[in-house]
């Protein structure tokens, strides 16, 4: 019998620009095309262009009168970041949901972005930095829904804030950790920035539970050649429907937070099962990791000065 995914609803979203990164496959793939579906334009900005292609292939199969596109971005380079957002800001158009859900985890050796970043930090945390950064102005003017898909892994660990690129002793889960924890504050920073200074972006975090993506894969560009034991496992128990979720629920939580009229900027979601690994999206209590707004303050403050643009809106664009 096919397992149940949990369902939401998610609202008309017709005339509204949606970004979701790491929309290529997976969890962030089934995000676009719910927000496809809605009548959102959403655009898909990735790495592996074939990829990229198959993936608007899915979509449009499934939803012919798709509105969506592709960008080039590679998370891992400020340059390509600061070109999408060069792109985007020439476009002119408003940007009304951008979710930040691509990710790399736990690469078996240290390996470094373009910019020499330890690869986790670099990508999960500080590419989607910079390119918030860029777009803040198309964000305000949209009066945007940012959503920071940060992971369960998050509950634990803690910023090395002496040693951020992990240079003197290389952990590639708590360099996974900490660039979620890092993530993570940074969306409540933002949340209460934009109203202090009235940006008009509510900022949300969410998590996708448990479940049988490509994170932990064979990923030869992370230098893993074949999928790691917890994949094997996650994948076996994700098709008895035991505890996990599916890559299908797993995405529901990051809809929930950017397009649901009940939630709230500065809260988390993500699956209510046991857990919290899997099952239907609900609103959960931030992580204790995530409950220190000094250290938001900081790595906001240390990020801007690691991405070199400023993290402010200018005035809102009509």
């Amino acid at each position: 019998m096919p397992r149940r995914t949990p369902e939401i609803t998610v609202p008309d979203l017709t005339g509204r620009r949606a970004v979701v990164t790491g929309a290529s496959d997976g969890v962030g793939l089934g995000i676009a095309a719910r927000l496809a579906a809605a009548g959102a334009e959403v655009v898909l900005p990735v790495r592996n262009p074939r990829k990229g292609e198959a993936a608007l292939a899915t979509i449009r199969q499934a939803h012919p009168l798709a509105d969506v596109s592709l960008r080039e971005l590679d998370l891992s380079s400020l340059e390509s970041v600061a070109a999408l957002g060069e792109k985007l800001t020439a476009e002119g158009a408003p940007i009304h949901l951008l979710i930040g859900n691509a990710g790399v985890m736990t690469p078996p050796d240290r390996q470094t972005t373009a910019d020499g970043f330890e690869l986790q930090f670099g990508t999960n945390h500080l590419g989607h930095v910079a390119l918030v950064a860029h777009l803040l102005p198309l964000l305000r003017a949209g009066n945007a829904r940012v959503t920071s898909q940060i992971s369960i892994a998050a509950s634990s660990g803690t910023i090395n804030w002496d040693d951020l690129n992990w240079e003197r002793s290389y952990d590639g889960m708590g360099a996974y950790r900490q660039s979620k924890i890092a993530y993570g504050l940074f969306g409540l920073e933002l949340e209460r920035r934009s109203r202090a200074g009235g940006w008009g972006i509510t900022s949300t975090l969410s998590h996708p539970g448990v479940a049988a993506t490509n994170l932990l894969s064979a990923r030869p560009e992370v230098g893993r050649a074949r999928q790691t034991m917890g994949r094997r496992i996650i994948g076996a128990l994700s098709r008895r429907g035991i505890l996990v979720g599916t890559v299908e629920s797993a995405g529901l939580p990051a809809l929930l937070a950017a397009t649901s009229p009940d939630s709230r900027g500065g809260r988390l979601y993500g699956p209510r099962g046991p857990g919290n690994l899997g099952g239907a999206p609900a609103e959960q209590k931030l992580y204790s990791t995530l409950e220190d707004a000094a250290g938001a303050q900081r790595i906001w403050e240390t990020s801007e000065k690691l991405i070199g643009v400023p993290l402010t809106p200018g005035p809102a664009r009509r």
